[in-house]
Order: structure tokens, then C-alpha cells, then sequence
């Protein structure tokens, strides 16, 4: 096999693996994603860190600390940072998890509900309707499955 037809055939699975609609699809997740957390950090250091400093009576809470031994440890940043996550989470279940599936499930694209469940006993998959484990024989009660 000659270097030329190992380049070319090199290029071939990587132009095949770069156009995949997967690839575009991540690839425009994390760019939409990247500019949604400045926006989401810009808010949190915008709005809600003011919002707390004024609590503790300071100017900008990202900048409060506590000081062990001589070192400084930034728990403004790290409350900030926690902010963020939970922004962008809750934003990203409303306005992206919930109207998909609420669209999912209007268009009958649900999953389908188990038929099996594991033996609380023994972890085996049993019928959801069985009332005693094949595998180790334990009695099941009414409403096993749910837990």
C-alpha cells in the first residue's frame, strides 16, 4: 500500500466522520452551549452575584474570602460557579428537556412502558406482573416493581 493511498484513504474516513450528522450535531451543541453559559455567567455575575453581596454587605461577592494559615480561600468564586450550574441546568430542563418531551410524547414517540424488572431478592429480570422470582423463589408483594 503506497503512502499516497493510505493519505487519501486517511482523508475519505475523516471527511466521512466530519459530515456525519452526529459530528455537526455536537459540534453545534457546544458552540450554542459555549455562548449560553456567557450568557448565563454574565447574568449570575450581573444580577444575582450584586444581589448577594449586598446581603453580606459587600460590593462584589466573588471577591469574599476567608483566610486559613495565610492562605486565601475564594469561596466567592466557587458560590458563583455553583450559581452558574444551577442556571444553566434548570434553564436548559425548562426551555429544552420538558418541551421535547412534552412534543415526544403529543406525537406518540414515548418509550415504551418495561415489561421486566429486577427481583428485589436476587436482581434477576422478571415479569412486572410475577408474584414469586423464578430464579431464587422469593415471594414478591403487590407493587414490587415500583421501588
Amino acid at each position: 500500500m503506497s503512502v499516497k493511498s493510505s493519505v487519501s484513504s486517511t482523508l475519505k474516513d475523516f471527511r466521512a466522520f466530519a459530515l456525519r450528522a452526529n459530528a455537526i450535531d455536537l459540534a453545534i451543541g457546544v458552540a450554542i452551549g459555549g455562548a449560553f453559559t456567557a450568557v448565563v455567567q454574565a447574568i449570575v455575575s450581573g444580577l444575582f452575584t450584586p444581589l448577594i453581596a449586598a446581603i453580606f454587605g459587600q460590593e462584589n461577592f466573588s471577591t469574599l474570602y476567608f483566610t486559613i494559615n495565610g492562605s486565601r480561600i475564594l469561596y466567592g468564586l466557587v458560590v458563583n460557579a455553583i450559581f452558574t450550574l444551577l442556571i444553566v441546568a434548570a434553564t436548559l430542563f425548562f426551555l429544552v428537556v420538558k418541551p421535547l418531551n412534552t412534543i415526544k410524547r403529543r406525537l406518540g414517540h414515548e418509550a415504551p412502558a418495561p415489561t421486566t424488572a429486577a427481583c428485589p431478592a436476587c436482581l434477576t429480570q422478571i415479569a412486572i406482573g410475577a408474584s414469586r422470582c423464578p430464579a431464587c423463589t422469593e415471594h414478591l408483594s403487590s407493587g414490587w416493581d415500583a421501588n
